[in-house]
């Protein structure tokens, strides 16, 4: 199966699509961390070459809900807004894409950028749920594929630590590079998508 693994520059979903033998390439404006298929550039020029299967993961920095204070301080950020609109149409153009089957990721909303995607998210997962004893609610918009099943519940060990270590993403210092950090996909979470996604389309192929 082909799959575009939309903006990422990791290659953690793509890999793990790769080692389940799928033709899976990753795309972003950055170049590839790790040695493997990746188109550089914009995900819009390969779209529509023929995918099975995308995984996408736009920038979140205008859409987030915990960054929604910012769109009112025009002083230091003038174009907040159109950034934010022009965000969300591009999440929109991703779910919409011409792929029959579709997620795209993004922590929680805030109201305005979900009123221009025009959905909420299918589902929302956590790195806990996948054997990672961290905290970081993220979204998923589906189309054409399940919801992602739990592969490892570490929920109740976690919450024995202190919080600043499950909840280490959320307080990353304000590094240059802290959106690098925060935006990489967890190896659970990679891994249940391309299996349990892998295992869904199979299915649907030998019907």
């Amino acid at each position: 199966m082909k799959v575009l693994v939309a903006c990422e520059f990791s290659g953690a979903v793509r890999d793990a699509f790769l080692a389940l033998g799928h033709d899976a390439v990753s795309c972003d404006l950055l170049p590839t961390e790790g040695a493997g298929p990746h188109y550089q550039g914009d995900v819009r020029d390969i779209i529509g070459d023929g995918w099975g299967l995308m995984i996408a993961h736009p920038p979140c920095t205008y859409l987030t809900n915990s960054g929604v204070r910012w769109l009112y301080d025009h002083a230091r950020f003038p174009n907040r807004w159109q950034d934010m609109v022009d965000g969300a149409v591009f999440f929109r153009e991703l779910l919409e894409a011409p792929i029959p089957h579709v997620a795209v990721e993004n922590p929680i909303m805030h109201n305005w950028a979900a009123r221009i995607v025009g959905s909420k998210p299918t589902q929302v997962v956590q790195p806990w749920m996948f054997g990672h004893e961290e905290s970081k609610g993220t979204g998923l918009w589906l189309r054409g594929l399940p919801p992602l099943v739990a592969t490892e519940d570490v929920r109740a060990s976690m919450l024995t630590k202190p919080k600043r270590e499950w909840a280490r993403i959320h307080h990353v210092s304000a590094k240059k590079d802290r959106w690098r950090e925060r935006s990489v996909t967890y190896p659970g979470i990679a891994r249940a998508m391309a299996e349990q996604w892998s295992a869904f389309l199979d299915e649907g192929c030998a019907a």
